[in-house]
Formats: structure tokens, sequence, C-alpha cells
């Protein structure tokens, strides 16, 4: 479950391509690449930590977590059918987990710096995930960021013109929902973070290692104890569940018709954090179950602003009130859509551009 959409995007890093240089939002070291600092005095306030929340955040996420993984165990004892209709809302509850461990990576769920970095590398081996490595690439490659960096990749109509057949079949399948949401939390979750990187950092290795070292101690022990056909159904899962939900909670945030491409001397941090993000207005139990990903524009101009504080400050500042704002089904149609047609200044499907290009 990690974020794999672009923010408004940016065309930045076009592959072999003469297209203009535009962007989602690319951080490139100048001033306006950075929230304006109106935005950080308004959204201050909210970027505090307080404990009693963090905690009640913690009871309502790992600790459910938790205790439906053991009665998805217990339950096999009476039905394989009863195991998978639990794994639903136990996958509900790792998506919230993330979301503590995404915000423990961001130092904004507990007061305590140590305490974030021992709840994170915590809920990190439960989500399959080294923290200090996650904590690092998530802060270096923000997905308000050039094109290619922390997204799905995403091409123009003309570059997609410009490719071959068999690089055109393999966009095709790499844009596949069964691929994006079937094969992707499996390369996200299990097999991407448990490769070091070539000229890692010492501290970015070990974190990879420990994490390796803590998992086959745990799957191992979990796997001698219930077996690894009854591990796959408990644990396996709702992982899979969840890793798909996180996938496509980030992506539809991100790819949806309207979104933000502008030029790079067009291009500014607050617009595209405004624009290039929506405001996925889920039914309140699916809010609760994502633990308030669908404000994520506010995230975006305030990393500090813990989840349960990112209502509020939606609700209480105007410049919120005019994002992108997409319904459950609007986030479902928006995975249709496949390329940033450059004349109408708009994500369209294959067939959209198709019909485009033959007008």
């Amino acid at each position: 479950m990690i974020p794999i959409a672009s923010a408004g995007t940016s065309l930045a890093e076009p592959a072999a391509s003469d297209s203009p240089e535009l962007r989602t939002g690319t951080a490139q070291q100048i001033p306006r690449d950075r929230p304006s600092s109106q935005t950080r005095e308004t959204l201050a306030r909210y970027a505090k930590a307080h404990d009693g929340l963090a905690t009640l955040g913690i009871a309502t996420s790992v600790l459910p977590y938790v205790a439906l993984s053991v009665a998805m165990y217990f339950a096999l004892g009476v039905s394989v059918l009863l195991t998978l209709a639990l794994a639903v809302p136990t996958a509900a509850f790792l998506v919230r987990t993330f979301i503590v461990f995404h915000d423990c990576s961001h130092g904004s769920f507990l007061t305590s710096k140590r305490a974030n970095a021992w709840l994170g590398m915590f809920t990190g081996v439960l989500l399959f995930m080294p923290f200090v490595r996650w904590k690092h690439d998530h802060a270096t490659s923000g997905d308000l960021e050039r094109r290619g960096v922390g997204d799905v990749h995403t091409l123009t109509t003309s570059e997609y013109d410009a490719l071959s057949p068999r690089a055109r079949l393999a966009y095709r399948l790499m844009r596949n929902p069964l691929v994006m949401f079937g094969i992707g939390p499996i390369v996200a979750m299990v097999i991407g973070p448990r490769i070091v990187a070539r000229g890692a950092r010492p501290r970015m290795r070990n974190s990879v290692i420990v994490t390796n070292v803590a998992l086959v101690a745990l799957i191992g022990g979990l796997c001698l104890l219930i077996g690894w056909r009854d591990y796959l159904l408990v644990v396996g899962v709702p992982a899979l569940l969840a890793g798909s939900a996180g996938i496509w909670l980030f992506y539809v945030q991100h790819q949806f018709e309207d979104a933000y491409w502008e030029s790079g001397e067009d291009w500014s941090y607050d617009e595209a954090a405004l624009r290039g993000s929506s405001y996925l207005k889920l039914p309140r139990v699916l809010q609760f179950a994502s633990g308030n990903i669908g404000f994520h524009h506010v995230h975006h101009l305030s990393a500090r602003i813990p989840n349960y504080h990112l209502q509020r400050a939606h609700e209480e500042n105007p410049m919120f009130h005019t994002v992108p704002t997409l319904t459950l089904w609007d986030g479902m149609r928006a995975v249709r859509l496949k390329l940033w047609d450059e004349e109408q200044k708009r994500l369209v499907s294959f067939a959209q551009a198709r019909r485009a290009h033959a007008g």
C-alpha cells in the first residue's frame, strides 16, 4: 500500500518525447515548489499531534486488525466462507493501520519522535514495510512531484501514439486494473520492500534487512504454528484486499478527468495540491475505514497534519471547499482514464483518445 498516483500531473520526464515540461507538481528547489507562507500559517494549528486521539487511532486500527486476524483463524474451524467474509473488515482495519504507519513516517501521529519511530517500525512489520526506508522514499518522492516518481506512469496521447506496438501493449497491461490492483499490491507490499537498493545508505539497508529478518521470524513462526495454507488465508487475503484498496485510494485521488497538469513556468505548489488532488467524498463507514484519506488534498499542503485532524482542517478553511470532489462512483469510473490529452487538457480513456485522433 503505497502512494502511487501523482497529484496534478507533470510531464517533466516524458519518455523520449519532445513534449514541453508539464508538471503535476515538481519539487525543483524553488520557493513556489512549497506551500505559500500564508498557507503554512493557516494550517499550522492543525499540524499538532494529540496523544489521546492517537491512542484512539491505535485502538481502532492495529488492535482490531490483530483481533480480527485471530478471529479469522478460529473461524476456519467453522467455515472457510466465514473466514473469507471476515477478511473484508480485517482488510479495512489494515488500511487504517497503514494510515497510522504513514502518519508516523511524517512524525505527526504522536507527540514523541521516538514513539512515532517505534510505532512506525511495529506497524511496518504488519504491513511488510521497512519503516525507515519507506519514510525516506516517501519524503523524497512525494506524489506532487515529477511524473514517474511516486506515481502511476501516465503518458500523453502524443507520447502514446509515438510508441511501438509492443510498447503500447506494455503500457496497456501496466494500466490494466487487474494488473494495478491485483499484481500491484504483491509488488508494492511483498516484493519491492524486500529488495535493498544498490548503493543504499547503511541506514536504509539496515531498515530493509531488519524488517526482512523480523518477517522471516514472524511468518516462519506462524506457519509452523498454524500451517502455511491457514497463514495465507488469515494474513494473505486481507493483505491483498487492503493493498488493492490502498492503491485504488491513492490512484483515484490524483488520476481524475480534470486533473492539474501545467508547464513548469505556470506550475504552482498550492494549485497542484488544491486542483491536482481530489477530495474523495466517501460514505462515512468507508471514510472511517480509509483513515480520512479522502482529505488527501489537505495532507499535500501540510504533511504534518495527522489523519485525525484532516477533516477539521478541510471543513474550517474555505480554500478547500472548491477542490475537485469525487464520489465513490466517480472514483470507480476514474479507473478507465489512461492518457493525458494535451489539447483538451484532461485525462481520457483509450477509446476517447482514439475517437479524438480519428476526428
